[in-house]
């Protein structure tokens, strides 16, 4: 996992990004956050360089960075943080992930196609245009998402959680969503299509218990 240490800045009690060598590997020396990193344009390159070279990326912390036409094909990423970052015109396909954490980040005009991501976060993210056609997602959190006009279709989402999650113009069919969660979701104009919603769980959390609701096509 990527390690958790605060900004080198005096006073500033933020997380601190990785700090990348010159010889391109990822150390655990102190750095910075990306609020007070000297120079944020070379370092932003210095990680899309670290990406570029490395098929399998460990412990990355890149907290809070833009990734716009990022080439993630075939990259595989364990134990990284994504945290706030923004992620643009991404045109990928079986990008893999493990135990890694995209909350709150944002995710615009995206081709994420046969994407292999597991037990990882996406806690309050924002999905625009976004095509996980074919994918893999089993045991993520997509908690608190919106989605717009993005699409699910054909990809398996066993024992995920969307609860709370905003759902609109979002196509989720012919998907595996066994056991996945979609308790107090918001939806409007969502396809569910050739998926299993009957071993899905729908309904409200009220005071903390499940209140399962009836859900009909």
């Amino acid at each position: 996992m990527f390690t958790l240490s605060l900004c080198s800045h005096p006073g500033c009690t933020h997380p601190a990004i990785s700090f990348i060598s010159k010889e391109g590997e990822i150390t655990d020396a102190p750095y910075f956050c990306i609020k007070h990193i000297p120079n944020l344009e070379e370092y932003t390159q210095t990680v899309f360089n670290y990406i570029k070279t490395h098929k399998k990326i460990v412990g990355l912390n890149a907290s809070g960075l833009n990734f716009n036409n990022v080439d993630l094909t075939d990259k595989r990423f364990y134990g990284c943080n994504f945290q706030h970052c923004t992620f643009s015109n991404i045109q990928s396909e079986f990008f893999r992930a493990r135990m890694s954490i995209f909350d709150f980040s944002i995710f615009a005009d995206c081709n994420l196609l046969q994407s292999n991501l597991q037990f990882s976060s996406f806690a309050g993210a924002t999905f625009s245009h976004i095509l996980f056609t074919g994918s893999d997602l089993v045991h993520n959190n997509f908690c608190g998402i919106t989605s717009y006009q993005s699409s699910f279709d054909d990809s398996d989402l066993y024992n995920s959680r969307f609860i709370q999650a905003k759902l609109i113009d979002t196509s989720i069919r012919n998907c595996n969503i066994k056991k996945t969660m979609f308790y107090d979701i918001q939806e409007q104009n969502v396809s569910w299509k050739l998926s299993n919603t009957r071993e899905a769980v729908f309904g409200h959390l009220e005071g903390g218990v499940q209140n399962e609701g009836i859900f009909s096509l």
